[in-house]
């Protein structure tokens, strides 16, 4: 089964359009390897994260701030599909 990716996101910090861009990069880049991207508004004020299945894989305040899209690919990719190269994201900065 594949795994389903869910991104909670603050909709009063206006991050809806953030967690739906990240969603479409992961759904485009993960087409075979995931079951779906759920898109889930918080209940807490300032919160954003990202979890695949029950595993907290971002967190905003934890983390610092937002992860630039090349890292949460790079996250996502090293969980469901270690093997799939990822081309200019796997580039080091």
């Amino acid at each position: 089964m594949r795994p389903t990716i869910t991104i909670t996101y603050c909709p009063k910090c206006g991050w809806l359009l953030r967690a739906s861009y990240f969603a479409s990069e992961l759904l485009t880049t993960f087409a075979d390897d995931l079951g779906g991207v759920l898109l889930k508004p918080a209940e807490t004020a300032g919160e954003f994260r990202v979890f695949i299945g029950d595993e907290r894989v971002v967190d905003r305040k934890a983390d610092g701030g937002f992860p630039e899209i090349t890292a949460l690919k790079r996250l996502v990719r090293d969980r469901i599909a270690p093997d799939k190269p990822l081309g200019h994201s796997d580039k080091a900065k």
